[in-house]
């Protein structure tokens, strides 16, 4: 059978593609993907729609058409007249998925301005807003997991509105989310039909922490290059299991609610010295969503060799975490460092963005 759908029909792990863009959508080949490999979801954000919007003349053809219609449109309007239309075409092709897993997937995620990333009340009403302009029931709203979007993210819960809390990357970030998505549960009328997941980024991890290794160089600091950021997943998820199968969890489980699935972003392999499939095949566990690249999903489609992987990293987790603090290694610190430089990445992604289209929308009025 075909390694990715194993990972669902043997470890009940959701693919889900970390990829969008109008040909993938409306030429069939999300359709394909659906299909083929079981993609059960997808995800999107600043940089992937920099890649498809800015880079390509796919989308030309609606700027101009929405330039004719209102000479005088504002350019994020036209960003989200764009990205509306994407979100919703694949939406549609996974609402087979959502209905028939009892709407716990099959979702597509849209994330709110990076720009918003430390306002809780503004990334509030643009959540809401966007919501409401697509409206479609497997959306997912990203919501930053800073300080700002956790208020958000329990406030956006509470309203029944589903979130992708994003750029996750310490166990402290998973705890402030999860807590959040509780309480967000508690306060809402009705907390069944609510889902949410816990994007939690892997690969970002190993490079900060590999750097930091080879500084070191000593063979207790080279023998630890490459474990980082899986043992932190694993802690994440051993956590998962104890706040999601424990007594804290169980009144809601019993109204119908979801269980806050960990999903492992940023799963590309960035050091070329390791496996092209290193962050898909050594994060597969039960309950989780693996949100895969394009190229790496049709690496792991390739030569991927599933395995209950997480289990085992659970028992190396504390053992690796505490080998790397005894190096002097701040995990806590570089973390945090890693948020911000991800949501300033993403700011930029979406700041260059705009800024293409301006040019776009400039030489359609000429």
């Amino acid at each position: 059978m075909n390694s990715l759908k194993i990972l669902w029909t043997e470890y009940h792990q959701a693919v889900w593609l970390d990829n969008i863009r109008r040909s993938l959508v409306e030429d069939g080949g999300l359709e394909d993907l659906i299909r083929t490999d079981g993609v059960r979801g997808l995800t999107s954000n600043p940089s992937i729609f920099k890649k498809a919007i800015a880079d390509t003349s796919e989308y030309d053809a609606q700027v101009a058409d929405l330039l004719k219609a209102n000479s005088e449109i504002g350019v994020e309007d036209v960003y989200e007249a764009l990205v509306i239309r994407d979100i919703r075409s694949a939406a549609d092709l996974l609402l087979p998925t959502w209905e028939n897993s009892s709407k716990t997937d099959g979702f597509v995620s849209l994330e709110v301005s990076p720009e918003l990333a430390d306002e809780t009340g503004a990334t509030i009403e643009a959540a809401r807003r966007l919501w409401k302009a697509v409206d479609r029931p497997n959306l997912m709203i990203k919501v930053p997991a800073t300080p700002a979007g956790i208020g958000a993210i329990e406030k956006l819960i509470a309203d029944g509105i589903n979130v992708n809390a994003t750029l996750m990357f310490s166990l402290g970030d998973y705890e402030a989310v999860a807590g959040a998505y509780l309480r967000g549960l508690a306060a809402a009328e009705d907390p069944s039909g609510i889902a949410s997941v816990a994007s939690f980024f892997v690969s970002r991890v190993d490079t900060a922490v590999d750097a930091l290794l080879e500084e070191i160089g000593s063979d207790r600091a080279m023998a630890l290059r490459g474990k980082a950021a899986i043992a932190n997943a694993a802690a994440a998820y051993t956590r998962f299991e104890e706040i999601f199968h424990g007594r804290d969890f169980a009144p809601l489980l019993d109204h119908g609610a979801c269980v806050q699935r960990p999903l492992w972003a940023s799963t590309s392999t960035k050091n070329p010295g390791y496996s092209d499939v290193l962050y898909v095949e050594e994060l597969v566990g039960r309950e989780t969503v693996n949100t895969i690249p394009t190229a790496t999903l049709e690496a792991f489609r390739d030569h991927g060799l599933p395995r209950d992987s997480l289990a085992e990293w659970q028992e190396r987790a504390s053992g690796i975490l505490a080998e790397l603090g005894e190096l002097g290694i701040d995990l806590d610190e570089i973390t945090l460092r890693l948020q911000r430089e991800g949501v300033q990445a993403f700011k930029e992604a979406y700041e260059e963005l705009l800024e293409s289209l301006r040019g776009k929308m400039a030489q359609l009025k000429a």
